[in-house]
């Protein structure tokens, strides 16, 4: 497992601690605790590297009170019960590129996602209104996402809000909050971005029209007793 740690940590850029290194872990199929990994990260000498400056905003804990975490201690348990989504960044031809994604929960099949140059809410809401139109969710559906500004905007929530979607945020200072899409994240960049030169954005979008099916239709899932995702929707369907 000493080498699962490092691997993990190294691929982070030595920003994990142990809480998401835990949480890559078990993703990747290991049971193993918190205090365990933070044990063994201790003693091979892997401490995450945090730069945190915090000063108290009032304000803005009341704003985001607003969209309380829905998914403290709580997983859905069939499809279309929870989405959630993120952000991350990939270089092509020397400029940063943003991809939004949004996520089933329960069967972590990737629903919707938008490539942009700008890191807004226009990216965000495009990535969830095509999942949205893919999947027509009922009301009462909760989407989860951290706090960016792309998915605290006004028009982003007045969007979820008028479909009936619960809107839900991280904790502040817990993105191990939104592991699902930490996984996925690591996963795709693990798979076919590093290493990997991008010289223009067409070449970039056919890769992840590529991943996309492949993340759905073929790789396994040991979250999903190694089931695809539309396996396993086929099944608790």
């Amino acid at each position: 497992m000493g080498e699962q740690i490092r691997e993990i940590f190294e691929q982070s850029g030595g920003t994990y601690g142990s809480p998401r290194v835990q949480r890559a872990l078990v993703e990747r199929g290991f049971a193993v605790s918190r205090r365990r990994v933070e044990r063994l990260m201790r003693g091979a000498g892997l401490r995450a590297r945090v730069v945190r400056i915090y000063r108290s905003n009032p304000g803005l804990h009341r704003f985001f009170g607003q969209h309380p975490n829905r998914l403290w201690r709580r997983q859905a348990q069939e499809p279309d019960q929870v989405w959630v989504g993120d952000v991350t960044y990939l270089r092509v031809g020397g400029r940063w590129h943003f991809l939004a994604v949004v996520m089933d929960q329960c069967s972590r099949r990737l629903l919707g996602w938008s490539l942009g140059r700008v890191r807004n809410g226009k990216l965000a809401q495009a990535a969830f209104d095509r999942a949205a139109a893919r999947r027509r969710p009922g009301r009462g559906l909760i989407f989860h996402s951290d706090r960016g500004s792309e998915y605290a905007g006004a028009a982003f929530r007045d969007r979820l809000r008028r479909l009936g979607v619960r809107q839900s945020m991280t904790r502040g200072g817990s993105p191990a909050d939104n592991a699902h899409m930490e996984s996925f994240f690591h996963s795709l960049k693990a798979d076919v971005v590093h290493g990997r030169v991008f010289t223009d954005e067409r070449q970039l979008r056919r890769c992840l029209r590529n991943y996309v099916r492949y993340y759905n239709h073929h790789r396994l899932h040991s979250s999903l007793e190694y089931r695809t995702p539309v396996e396993y929707e086929r099944e608790v369907a």
